[in-house]
């Protein structure tokens, strides 16, 4: 069960990395010192980015419409951020935070190691359907190539201080 929970947040992290990548060009994550006042815009905002992002999934192009654009831009910047661009550099470090962070005892692995430690746990799971595991691994194998060592460690307390509100609104 405790593997499915974190394949589940490593899902989550990349979705929300994914998301946000695929509305701008596609970059490799600029990591960023996050400030409170960011992560509380990032919680605010997530209602409204959601509700547009789940409009983009339909979508035949990984580029949004200037329509679309303009609607990102205007709430990242409804809730505090510079534009579209700052908004994502913050969500993007917040993913990269819990992608490596326990859900239950909010401790924080670095990105790869946490990746390598649940592919490992999942190998080893004899109670995991066959396609449920290889799902579940080819899942982490791809998180794995993206993931990143942290080079801001003041973002994992920030994001442990928010993990509760950030797991609620990224439900």
């Amino acid at each position: 069960m405790q593997h499915l929970v974190r394949t589940v947040y490593v899902t989550i992290a990349l979705v929300l990395l994914h998301v946000c990548h695929a509305a701008v060009a596609q970059a490799p994550v600029k990591q960023i010192r996050l400030s409170e006042k960011q992560v509380e815009g990032f919680i605010a905002a997530q209602k409204d980015m959601s509700a547009l992002t789940d409009k983009m999934q339909g979508s035949a192009s990984d580029k949004p419409d200037p329509k679309m654009q303009a609607a990102l831009e205007a709430v990242a910047k409804r809730h505090g951020f510079s534009d579209f661009h700052e908004y994502d550099d913050v969500a993007a470090n917040i993913a990269l935070i819990m992608s490596g962070m326990d859900p239950q005892t909010k401790e924080f692995q670095e990105p790869p190691a946490a990746i390598k430690k649940e592919i490992e746990e999942i190998k080893a799971d004899q109670t995991i359907p066959a396609d449920e595991k290889k799902n579940m691994l080819d899942e982490l194998a791809e998180a794995l190539k993206v993931a990143l060592p942290i080079q801001h460690a003041g973002n994992v307390d920030l994001v442990r201080k928010y993990f509760d509100r950030i797991e609620g609104v990224l439900r």
